[in-house]
């Protein structure tokens, strides 16, 4: 791509990122929480995932167990809630639609981040002004706030991205278009925090005398090639504002799907590992059949708390692989209950089970052998029907391997309304 004199565009790239994003979701439909320390919990209301502002003031830190910090949420009046997938998967849908309608080419990065194609447009606009235009038309959208990085290549855009989160003077802006600001920035960020480096590659570097992001992008990218690995070359390249990493747009297709919990209650019992079993099959199997895949390998999990001190230890796995590859419930369902009587073990109190799918195909990319038995044309036509009465909010089918025992479902004693995805939860505004 060129400009009008004939020389080349520099690629830029936009990093959104939404702040606090699940403390965000639960404050959005709750006015009286403003000012108030909000934090969410992890499965089972286990550990804290998501902080505020003002929770992270109080120092209460990330992955921390609950009950290590609970003191500090009765002083100080901290707002706890259990993860609520939905609200959340709605509101970050939203963000996003929003994004889209901004730039001519968005990459979903996770749940909160998308990266924005922007080459060309600071012919147009400053890109500050743009950027903070792009923040408050996402705010204003649907009242999430978001911190955004421009940068020349999508290392430098996380790295802009970070400084727009940790230094309030920059509005929660920042645009690293000039090289003299990379430098001043790239001077003051340790080598750990680039992203792609991490703790046990950045030890590495230290130890080679490479403490900065700055150093890391002044050394010689064949050398380090030679001593690290070529991802982290193209980092060294990314840092000195070269892109090496293009915007994806449609994500790479997943290897496996995978279904697993820890228990709210430990399981004693086969029927209520069955259970449990079942229902996570059938969980995969939807999530196969909305990538569009079949899966050809079955593998099931069993294990107890591995830190218990009173109960002995256990874990065991059992995997199959299939002749054809399916999509269809029933027979994941026959194969994951073949597998768990295999592996079963009285006399164990189990704490998480899982089922992973494998070895997973498009639609007609698979060629059986002449005497594989061919899948029923009738499957995917009564798992479409069956997805699309589950989807419908109407009611539900299950089958009944699943069962009705869940004594063992996960915990989430403190989940908000489903606001944004449940009729009775809408919320009511009288006058």
């Amino acid at each position: 791509m060129a400009d009008l004199n004939g020389e080349p565009v520099r690629p830029v790239f936009a990093l959104v990122d939404c702040n606090n994003f699940y403390a965000s979701c639960e404050r959005l439909f709750r006015p009286d929480l403003r000012g108030r320390p909000v934090i969410v919990l992890s499965n089972n209301d286990g550990c804290v995932v998501a902080r505020s502002k003002e929770a992270k003031q109080l120092g209460i830190k990330m992955a921390v167990p609950l009950y290590q910090v609970q003191e500090i949420i009765e002083r100080e009046n901290v707002a706890v809630f259990s993860s609520n997938y939905a609200l959340y998967g709605d509101l970050s849908a939203r963000v996003m639609s929003v994004l889209e309608s901004q730039a001519p080419t968005l990459e979903v990065y996770s749940i909160d981040e998308a990266f924005l194609d922007l080459t060309g447009l600071e012919y147009c606009d400053s890109l500050s002004r743009y950027g903070s235009a792009l923040q408050q038309r996402v705010f204003n959208w649907t009242g999430i706030g978001v911190g955004v990085g421009i940068a020349p290549s999508k290392t430098l855009a996380k790295l802009a991205n970070h400084a727009a989160k940790r230094y309030p003077a920059t509005g929660g802006v920042v645009d690293l278009s000039d090289p003299v600001r990379q430098q001043r920035l790239l001077n003051i960020t340790p080598v750990q925090e680039v992203w792609g480096v991490g703790r046990r590659q950045g030890k590495r570097l230290q130890a080679a005398g490479i403490k900065t992001a700055l150093q890391l992008s002044q050394c010689d990218p064949r050398w380090i090639r030679m001593q690290f690995s070529v991802t982290l070359e193209r980092t060294v390249r990314e840092l000195c504002g070269q892109s090496c990493l293009a915007l994806e747009q449609c994500p790479p297709p997943r290897q496996q799907v995978l279904c697993s919990r820890t228990f709210a209650q430990r399981i004693t019992d086969y029927p209520a590992m069955h259970s449990a079993i079942c229902q996570y099959a059938a969980r995969a199997a939807e999530k196969l059949r909305q990538q569009d895949r079949s899966a050809r390998g079955v593998t099931i999990f069993i294990r107890t708390n591995p830190h218990s001190q009173t109960d002995p230890y256990y874990s065991e796995s059992a995997c199959r692989q299939l002749a054809v590859p399916t999509q269809d419930t029933r027979t994941l369902i026959r194969t994951v209950t073949a597998l768990l009587s295999s592996i079963w073990r009285d006399g164990y109190r189990y704490m998480k089970a899982g089922v992973m799918l494998s070895d997973l195909y498009p639609p007609g990319t698979f060629q059986p052998t002449l005497f594989d038995p061919a899948e029923s044309p009738s499957s995917a036509r009564l798992m479409q029907a069956l997805d699309r009465i589950n989807a419908s909010g109407k009611g539900r089918i299950w089958f009944a391997g699943e069962g009705k025992c869940d004594g063992w479902q996960m915990k989430r004693n403190k989940l908000s309304p489903a606001y944004t995805t449940r009729w009775k939860d809408l919320p009511v505004v009288r006058a």
